[in-house]
């Protein structure tokens, strides 16, 4: 569940999140970590480094957006 009792995200996370929820929306219940960061790296323009991608997904997993079951990323519904 997304926390809505804390400050918004910044914009490029929240592209960041949509950039992945195509992947998710597409069939596919869960990422590897990995595939998420190269996902990013590779269709988002706001990340040009895989410092922002760690970053982006560390930010999303902390404010609920995404959790992590044994290094694959689940959307949060």
């Amino acid at each position: 569940m997304k926390h809505i009792d804390k400050p918004s995200l910044p914009k490029w996370i929240r592209e960041a999140y949509e950039t992945l929820e195509t992947e998710y929306t597409a069939g596919i219940n869960e990422l590897s970590r990995t595939d998420a960061e190269e996902m990013l790296l590779a269709e988002d323009e706001n990340i040009e480094e895989e410092a922002d991608a760690v970053y982006a997904i560390d930010r999303l997993l902390d404010r609920g957006w995404l959790y992590e079951v044994n290094d694959q990323l689940r959307k949060t519904e």
